[in-house]
């Protein structure tokens, strides 16, 4: 890492990435990175198509370009491996480069079953860099303003939630050859799409306690789930229904949260819901009048990569907690468990899930 901008006077550091996998790696990059130029350098990008790797490096000026992803571990001016490669190859490059002593960020899903989870935990304990999950949508000034009205207590006891991602994939989606399959994508919809407003849920209302599913491939001639639905009971009470679909002629992301004294409704952007506007309606004008006090100091809070990387920096800096953990990106994946589970057997699923389970090693068909 080398020395770069100023934060009210105090030097921080500008952190060196090497990215590996230039397809979402690009929005990596230029989403985050270049909009953080003082907190992050891209130096290095690793992808094993010889057209897309070129164009890339040349499109962000990026020094070193290479199909070979050990050269980056061995970089030593290299600080965090930034891994956006298909699900199935994220444990084992996620165990080489903390074992390499390095910084880590991962693509969603982060590995592909609740064991794997635990293994990479595990490792992270034992080596030297911290790991980051990837889940941007958490990132945007409006939802962030909401999540700060739900932690201070002002909305109160939460009721209901709703929860529905309704996307477009076709068959020029899944003619990439390692989407579609559950060997090398882990799964559907339910993992590759809806994986994030369903973390959305978790983040704002809570840890959930039982699931309800059926999934069913409706829309495009794969193996995996394109369209799925859930009913769940949250630790606190509250109910949530879940509903996904690739077959939507209009792309959203939505989410409605009703709490004791504040409904939130959020916007209807499919890849950024996050963003403002949010609607928040305080049942009261003492509500009202309560969540003004608590926002009266807010700033705003950058969208998708760019406020997660931000925040990660942060972290990296001042060794306090990550903007999304481990264990919430496992949650994540008990989350998905519980709903291939339901789906298969017909039957309620309680969680948490022991390693007992039948489906802890793996979510796939059995």
């Amino acid at each position: 890492m080398v020395r770069g901008g100023h934060q009210k006077g105090v030097v921080v550091k500008i952190w060196n990435v090497a990215v590996i996998g230039a397809g979402i790696g690009r929005n990596h990059i230029a989403e985050g990175y270049l909009a953080l130029p003082d907190k992050f350098r891209v130096m290095a990008l690793c992808d094993i198509d010889p057209g897309r790797l070129r164009a890339v490096s040349e499109e962000f000026g990026i020094a070193r370009a290479t199909a070979n992803f050990g050269e980056l571990l061995v970089m030593p001016e290299v600080d965090i491996i930034d891994i956006c490669t298909p699900p199935a190859l994220h444990l084992e490059q996620s165990l080489m480069a903390l074992s390499a002593g390095k910084h880590l960020i991962c693509e969603k899903p982060l590995v592909g079953s609740l064991a794997e989870a635990d293994r990479l935990i595990a490792a992270e304990k034992a080596a030297g860099g911290r790991l980051l999950p990837v889940f941007q949508y958490r990132f945007g000034n409006g939802l962030q303003k909401a999540r700060r009205i739900i932690m201070s207590g002002i909305a109160g006891k939460p009721y209901l939630a709703t929860v529905e991602t309704a996307w477009i994939r076709r068959a020029a989606y899944y003619a990439v050859p390692w989407r579609g399959k559950y060997e090398t994508e882990l799964g559907g919809t339910l993992v590759t799409h809806a994986i994030h407003a369903h973390d959305l849920l978790t983040y704002l209302m809570g840890p959930v306690a039982s699931v309800f599913a059926r999934i069913a491939t409706r829309v495009n001639a794969v193996e995996v789930e394109d369209t799925a639905v859930a009913s769940l009971a949250m630790q606190s009470g509250a109910l949530a229904s879940l509903s996904v679909t690739l077959g939507s002629a209009r792309e959203i992301s939505r989410l409605r949260l009703c709490f004791e004294h504040v409904t939130f409704e959020s916007s209807l952007s499919p890849y950024a819901p996050g963003d403002d506007p949010w609607l928040i309606l305080p049942a009261s004008a003492a509500t009202a009048d309560a969540i003004d006090q608590a926002l009266a100091d807010w700033q705003f809070v950058g969208s998708r990569y760019a406020g997660l990387f931000a925040a990660y920096h942060t972290a990296l800096e001042t060794g306090g907690p990550l903007p999304v953990t481990l264990a919430e990106a496992r949650a994540s994946l008990e989350l998905v468990t519980a709903l291939y589970h339901s789906a298969a057997t017909g039957q309620n699923v309680d969680l948490p899930i022991a390693p007992s389970h039948p489906r802890y090693r793996s979510w796939r068909p059995i």
